[in-house]
């Protein structure tokens, strides 16, 4: 087989950050690699839009998606396999997307984040009954698991899977260029407050209130810039100076060079855990130095005092933030680290022949479970 034929059935379209950046961004390399490749997402830019803006659901909506979820599913045949983003139909069990043609060619599952617990941990016993193991069928089941972080890769080969591979979730360095600092207290350097950068989703901005007492510790040497999310969506802890700037994809990075310190916090619980850490990709491939909370693949991502540092508590942040804002040649340093560090591992030029690989392994072996 040559050109394998691949039913891609992502949750999202080009809005969805998982959709695009896990999915969509490889369709080029993939199909010039020989990959015939159809594309149906289960929800349109158009539901995430709504969501974010606080509409209310469009019930009709949704139906005559799963609608065209289930039509796909059944007309999988056709391909050679399936390429699907956690899970066909969410909030139905397995047997359900088993009914609907999932399994008829085999398939390959990616994960990107702790989606077992949102079954598995949900406060409706009904739900976990139901759909707690749900995940954990269908990694079984998959051909190849695609996990974002080592965590994830471990909760599929306790699922059974006998092929998980480690794809983490990169991007593009010549989308990044390397800008000059904005700013920064320090000797040398008079451009006022150093601008500590956060990048996300409404969803996860209540984030930032882990890092609200050591900002305002902090007192007038930081600001915070937001892109993502607006003043309303974040922690009433979070009082120092911010800006508050909308995500788009033709702006992110040019955003991101208006920052002199990348952030992500995150508490140790399971969810958090199972994160790909791509804020800190995107932070280190523009060559900005970062602080991130101990949990999951930070660990890995952050070699402390190399590329950045890991902040634990309130004093352990305002120490990384307080030395960062004041020592442009450490954060010019500890950027240009992070930096190479992408361009080494986490560049879609080094991960596409991976990805391309494992679909051709999995459309093209000789035996089916």
């Amino acid at each position: 087989m040559t050109d394998p034929s691949v039913l891609m059935l992502t949750r999202y379209g080009r809005l969805g950050a998982s959709s695009r950046l896990r999915f969509l961004a490889y369709l080029p390399a993939l199909r010039n690699a020989g990959f015939q490749i159809t594309e149906a997402p289960l929800l349109g830019d158009d539901y995430l839009r709504r969501l974010y803006g606080g509409e209310p659901t469009d019930r009709r909506r949704i139906a005559a998606a799963y609608a065209r979820r289930i039509a796909a599913l059944r007309a999988s045949r056709i391909h050679d396999l399936v390429w699907l983003e956690k899970e066909a139909l969410p909030w139905l069990p397995f047997a359900a997307e088993t009914a609907a043609g999932l399994g008829r060619v085999p398939y390959v599952m990616d994960i990107d984040d702790a989606w077992f617990e949102r079954y598995a941990g949900h406060r409706l016993p009904p739900v976990r009954a139901l759909l707690g193991g749900k995940f954990a069928t269908l990694a079984c089941n998959a051909r190849i698991v695609l996990a974002g972080s080592p965590y994830l890769a471990e909760w599929a080969r306790g699922t059974g899977c006998p092929d998980v591979r480690l794809l983490p979730t990169v991007v593009d360095p010549t989308r990044y260029p390397l800008f000059p600092f904005p700013g920064g207290s320090g000797p040398g350097n008079f451009g006022g407050p150093a601008t500590v950068g956060w990048i996300g989703s409404p969803s996860t901005a209540r984030y930032l209130g882990m890092v609200g007492g050591a900002l305002s510790r902090l007192g007038p040497v930081v600001r915070l810039r937001v892109i993502g999310a607006t003043i309303p969506a974040l922690p009433s802890t979070v009082t120092v100076p911010t800006d508050c700037v909308p995500w788009r994809e033709e702006s992110e990075t040019e955003e991101l060079s208006r920052v002199d310190i990348g952030i992500m916090p995150l508490p140790d619980s399971p969810w958090e855990r199972g994160k790909c850490g791509y804020k800190l990709i995107q932070y280190m491939a523009a060559g900005r130095p970062v602080v991130a909370s101990p949990v999951g693949v930070n660990t890995s991502l952050v070699r402390h005092g190399v590329n950045g540092f890991l902040a634990e508590d309130e004093d352990a942040w305002t120490d990384a933030l307080g030395r960062l804002a004041a020592d442009p040649e450490l954060r010019a340093r500890m950027g240009a680290a992070g930096r190479r560090l992408v361009e080494e591992r986490y560049a879609l030029s080094v991960t596409a022949p991976q990805l391309a690989g494992a679909l051709r392994d999995a459309a093209t072996a000789d035996t089916v479970r």
